[in-house]
């Protein structure tokens, strides 16, 4: 398998997951991991998510408590990531020299699959260029990282569209870093959920990320049409507008989050001054998909 073939040699290789592609690297090998950094001028500061082969590797890099072990039963494999205390064998590069590692076990079966026969840990963000638009599909991956790496393995679009769900244990209780598809509600079963108290660094927590090159604003009342600005609609009609990609013609939040990387990418590519987004209920996946909205409209 050539993918495998690239992690052991310590080189980079696109992998689709079930949320977003991901652009992998053998984990525990710094100078691959610095590779990451490379293709996707991604910041040193900005700590990489680790995806282990089997939940059998969780206590060889990381210190869980009981209850993070419960998590890793309930949703993994799934589009969790869990921030632990590190074992000392996770290199520097990955964490940004913190003292914690956030650990998760992908779903998606061609990930599994290389996972399972490279049999180690496997560094994978995003696989598209710092702070653009995360990549749902091979051709996507293409469009962002053409020349820069060695192999995209196509699984075709990702079933949940955004990234994971990022949760940092602390005692008894959990900080959600970043919302995704394991929703507030859910995790409230397994314990206390507090306010993100901002002292640990996660994957795509800075204040502008997943942004388009053409300017984006959220606005609940998109008035002001014209040919060039286009629409991400949730319940607008889209009249005037050079362009309109809808999330959902149902309503449906997990449809919207499924389509909600690859809608604002053609309307990136559609040459058009603005794009006007509508927000979303801010209820269950919601909340992920508003997070990831105000921050492509973000402008550091």
């Amino acid at each position: 398998m050539e993918a495998v073939r690239l992690l052991a040699a310590g080189e980079l290789a696109a992998l689709p997951t079930e949320t977003v592609y991901g652009l992998g690297a053998a984990a525990l090998n710094p100078l691959a991991c610095a590779k990451i950094f490379e293709a996707k001028e991604r910041p040193l500061s900005d700590p990489l998510i680790v995806h282990l082969p089997s939940s059998g590797w969780l206590e060889k890099l990381a210190r869980p408590n009981e209850l993070a072990l419960r998590l890793a039963e309930k949703f993994w494999p799934g589009p969790l990531t869990i921030v632990l205390p590190r074992q000392p064998i996770v290199p520097d590069i990955v964490t940004a020299g913190q003292e914690t590692v956030a650990l998760r076990l992908s779903a998606h079966p061609a990930f599994q699959k290389v996972a399972e026969a490279f049999g180690q840990p496997i560094a994978a963000p995003s696989a598209n260029r710092f702070g653009r638009i995360s990549p749902t599909s091979a051709p996507h991956v293409l469009s962002e990282l053409d020349g820069r790496i060695p192999l995209i393995l196509d699984g075709g679009s990702c079933p949940h569209g955004i990234e994971s769900t990022i949760v940092l244990i602390r005692g008894e209780g959990m900080e959600i870093l970043r919302h995704g598809p394991v929703t507030a509600e859910e995790l409230l079963q397994f314990g206390p959920v507090s306010p993100d108290r901002g002292d640990v660094s996660a994957p795509g927590a800075m204040k502008s990320h997943y942004a388009p090159r053409t300017p984006l604003v959220v606005s609940p009342f998109p008035t002001f049409a014209s040919s060039g600005i286009g629409l991400l609609a949730w319940t607008g009609k889209g009249e005037g507008y050079g362009a309109v990609e809808r999330l959902s013609r149902t309503q449906d939040l997990r449809e919207a989050a499924a389509n909600l990387y690859g809608a604002m990418r053609r309307l990136d590519e559609a040459d058009l001054d603005l794009i006007v987004a509508e927000p979303v209920p801010e209820t269950g996946l919601g909340v992920a998909i508003m997070d990831r909205l105000r921050k492509a409209a973000a402008r550091e």
